[in-house]
């Protein structure tokens, strides 16, 4: 366990999936949460009520994080409800599996305006808050993003957006160095998660996924949640520009 008690965290996309289990894992570590969602306000609440439970403080933001006038909004109701932060979580993604040669430039952009510019938008945002006192910054990148030799089939605008934030997460953490903020990033392997729910339907894919982990099952948003903790934690405080892949040893197979 690790000792979160007092921190302010912010995670985007936390209404569901990875983003939900990081920030009830935060909550559990007794981080204050701010939970960020793009558009379901409902799911959003729901997690806020889960990490009151708790006894944590949360609240509910919404915030497309691919649009600069949304990301100076969320950060500055957050300066508002905490006058601080702790803790940043990159988490808000999206996937569409498509074929490259199927991919459109709106389907490019879009890709990258959420899962690329969006980390950029958040962590700049949250570095001017941090500035003052240090702080934590995790970024979610993936398995797939060009560092550990995974590519992927019909997923090549993702991949891209994913080997981006790794190489932002290592430029981030030696220019906020001197400011006393970690920047580090964790590479989630296959996590069962609605987004993939449509890829793993079919028990033959599913089986072939699975055979290549060796832990011998998919990844829960919990386990990305224990890795986010750490890393947000005094325990890391000398980890900064690294990539930890969280992947049952699918990379190791």
């Amino acid at each position: 366990m690790f000792d979160l008690k007092g921190k302010k965290a912010l995670v985007t996309g936390a209404s569901r999936g990875i983003g939900k289990g990081i920030a009830l894992c935060l909550a559990k570590q007794g981080a204050d949460v701010a939970v960020n969602y793009r558009s379901n306000k409902e799911e959003a609440e729901k997690v806020v009520t889960q990490i009151k439970k708790m006894g944590g403080d949360s609240f509910s933001v919404q915030a497309d994080v691919s649009s600069v006038d949304d990301v100076i909004r969320m950060f500055g109701e957050a300066k508002k409800h905490w006058d601080r932060l702790d803790i940043l979580v990159n988490n808000a993604g999206i996937a569409q599996f498509k074929p490259f040669m199927e991919l459109t430039e709106e389907d490019w952009d879009k890709t990258l305006a959420v899962n690329l510019k969006g980390q950029f938008l958040c962590a700049r945002e949250v570095a001017k808050m941090m500035k003052g006192h240090g702080g934590k910054i995790v970024n979610i990148s993936s398995v797939a993003s060009g560092q550990a030799g995974i590519g992927g089939v019909k997923i090549a605008h993702y991949v891209a957006s994913k080997g981006g934030v790794a190489a932002l997460t290592e430029a981030l953490a030696v220019e906020l160095a001197p400011y006393k903020i970690n920047v580090n990033a964790i590479g989630p392997g296959f996590i069962d998660t609605d987004m993939v729910k449509d890829l793993i339907s079919d028990p033959k894919v599913r089986q072939g996924f699975l055979i290549r982990i060796p832990k011998g099952r998919f990844g829960k948003p919990a386990d990305i949640g224990a890795a986010v903790a750490f890393l947000a934690s005094d325990e890391a405080d000398y980890i900064t520009g690294a990539l930890l892949f969280v992947d049952g040893g699918w990379l190791t197979s």
